[in-house]
């Protein structure tokens, strides 16, 4: 199996209604594609891995001394190769830092900054289209994820820029390069290494590999997706492996409410369906969210 790759540029063309039906069928049988042709300059695309990489090169020897490196190099200095060694299940073999409106982001390499705000606000757009293509396969009106995660405009939703790099990791037996799970908001927009794998997603209760696709970027629904949607689309759980070779770079962009919109299941003329998720305000999800994030979704209290 194989997640679906969806040229992006045929919504404008004679092939709209079959691209709409492949982005519906990724959006309720997989939670993940992978768009192509998206809009997105091959030339920025470009310069967003030079920099990010350049970034990671120099933060290298910080993640060395960081207490993951440290908690694993304890763990083999005690259990050496012993087969009971336990696995660190509470951390990520990950370098991150995040992007966002109102932080700091890195100085260094010069270009990281003019070259990240331009990526995320295509990115910006990018997700925009693909909520009104969400819009169009469940029947609401147009703009309607935007507005709920506005709360009809009363609000800005949230936007944020999460750089990880997975560098080579020397026992993968013990560590996890992203623990196992579902991601809290709305879309996100996944530049990921299209040379180095690792990324995984859970589908018929197997760990099916996306893919690397040069220049593509991989979308995937978030939980709030799931409960606008009323279940129809999956948010679904997904994990990052470690290698032992290659260092994986990963540049996911979240496109998510506002901490004070309502959120609840959308609703069209012809919907009678059963209400399956409770109204709620994301803050109060993203506090239990950020405690259990890792737990199953129903922990979460965003089901009834």
């Amino acid at each position: 199996m194989a997640i679906p790759v969806i040229d992006f540029s045929k919504l404008e063309g004679k092939e709209r209604g079959e691209t709409l039906a492949r982005i519906a069928d990724g959006c309720e049988d997989w939670g993940f594609f992978q768009l192509v042709n998206h809009g997105i300059p091959v030339e920025l695309l470009e310069r967003v891995k030079k920099v990010c990489s350049e970034c990671y090169r120099l933060r290298a020897e910080d993640f060395k001394a960081s207490k993951t490196v440290q908690l694993l190099n304890k763990l083999v200095e005690e259990k050496g190769d012993a087969a009971d060694a336990k696995r660190l299940d509470n951390v990520d073999w990950e370098d991150v830092f995040l992007l966002q409106d109102d932080n700091e982001w890195p100085a260094n390499p010069p270009e990281i900054r003019e070259t990240m705000r331009e990526y995320r606000e295509e990115l910006r757009k990018l997700a925009e289209k693909v909520m009104e293509v969400m819009d169009e396969n469940l029947s609401f009106e147009k703009g309607s994820i935007k507005n709920a995660f506005s709360g009809n405009g009363e609000h800005q939703p949230f936007f944020g820029t999460k750089v990880s790099h997975y560098p080579p990791c020397p026992r993968l037996d013990l560590v996890n390069g992203l623990r196992a799970h579902t991601d809290a908001g709305g879309v996100i927009l996944l530049f990921q290494d299209d040379q180095v794998g690792g990324l995984q997603i859970l589908k018929d209760g197997q760990w099916i590999d996306v893919q690397p696709v040069a220049n593509a970027i991989v979308i995937n629904t978030g939980d709030q997706i799931e409960v606008l949607s009323n279940g129809r689309y999956k948010s679904v759980w997904h994990r990052v492996l470690t290698t032992s070779d290659g260092n994986r770079r990963s540049i996911a962009s979240f496109y998510n409410p506002s901490l004070k919109a309502t959120i609840a299941p959308g609703t069209n003329k012809d919907d009678s369906a059963t209400t399956l998720y409770p109204k709620y305000a994301f803050g109060d999800y993203m506090d239990v969210y950020v405690k259990q994030k890792f737990l199953q979704k129903r922990s979460r209290g965003s089901r009834q």
